[in-house]
């Protein structure tokens, strides 16, 4: 079993607040990369979803981590179907636009040409990394309203088809897609796409919401996204912060019983990547150790 434990961001406000994970003197963007590569062999990239990448970065990421460190990167918001502010489009894209008096823009309602350029774009940032062998997945978290219809399933796949070629996780946030008439289907359409089925563990009492599925749709990859299981802050308003809706801390009861599914996915796949997406302060670096330490000789050391 090949098991890479990591967290969601290196760079959380509030972790970074909180003085509890990075060693004093830890301040700048390169040391606490740096920092972070001798803790875990894996990281997630966020700030992909609320900005466009960019090659530079990809370039200087390559450069402060280990030869064997991973950093799978999620994809861009308006890719995902997500509403997104027209100031975080490169400047020559927002003048480009139609104009509009509305702040946020669609997919659906973004020109062709101006997708086609963006997705190039997206690709082009993300490329040094996969050159120098570090890339990982690129993690598609669609929205909530991205359902399980004609139009939900065609983009989708069309997610899949502009990026042949590169390992593609897909995280559904509407519960139609794991319905129980929709389970088969749903995991039948990932496997045809080869995208890697995200499982979750996160609070299941919403529409917003998924249960952890425990299937593999791809032998080279599973990947487990941990959420915490706070359903108070789950559909949080008007937080600060995106951390706040995952402020949750998982005990070492909890951490102990999802090592055993952890432990027998990991046995069907190339590899196990468990990413802890509860990034309130230290929440999530605490957890990923001391689920590491109950892995054992499972989990990858950095």
């Amino acid at each position: 079993m090949t098991i890479f434990v990591g967290t969601a961001s290196w760079t959380d406000p509030t972790l970074i607040a909180s003085r509890r994970f990075y060693p004093a003197g830890c301040t700048s963007a390169e040391a606490r990369l740096r920092f972070y590569a001798t803790q875990f062999p894996l990281v997630e990239v966020d700030s992909s979803y609320y900005a466009m990448p960019s090659a530079s970065n990809s370039v200087l990421w390559v450069e402060r981590t280990p030869a064997h460190f991973t950093f799978n990167v999620k994809a861009f918001r308006l890719f995902t179907g997500h509403q997104t502010d027209r100031a975080k489009l490169p400047k020559d894209i927002q003048a480009a636009l139609p104009v509009s008096d509305k702040k946020n823009l669609y997919y659906k309602d973004t020109p062709g040409e101006l997708l086609r350029e963006l997705w190039r774009r997206y690709i082009e940032a993300i490329e040094p990394l996969r050159r120098a062998g570090k890339l990982g997945a690129v993690h598609f978290q669609f929205a909530p309203w991205v359902v399980n219809n004609d139009d939900g399933r065609a983009h989708v796949e069309h997610c899949a088809d502009v990026m042949e070629g590169f390992t593609l996780a897909a995280e559904f946030r509407h519960k139609s897609w794991f319905s129980e008439k929709a389970r088969e289907s749903t995991l039948a359409m990932e496997r045809e796409r080869a995208f890697v089925n995200v499982v979750v563990d996160e609070p299941n009492t919403t529409a917003n919401s998924i249960p952890a599925v425990w299937e593999v749709t791809n032998t080279s990859l599973a990947l487990i996204r941990l959420h915490g299981r706070n359903h108070e802050t789950w559909n949080i308003k008007g937080a600060t912060s995106a951390s706040s809706r995952f402020n949750y801390d998982y005990n070492d009861d909890e951490l102990g019983e999802l090592a055993g599914p952890i432990s027998e996915i990991a046995k069907r796949v190339e590899r196990t990547h468990v990413v802890f997406n509860n990034n309130w302060e230290d929440q999530g670096q605490r957890n990923a150790k001391t689920l590491m330490q109950i892995l054992g000789g499972s989990a990858i050391r950095p």
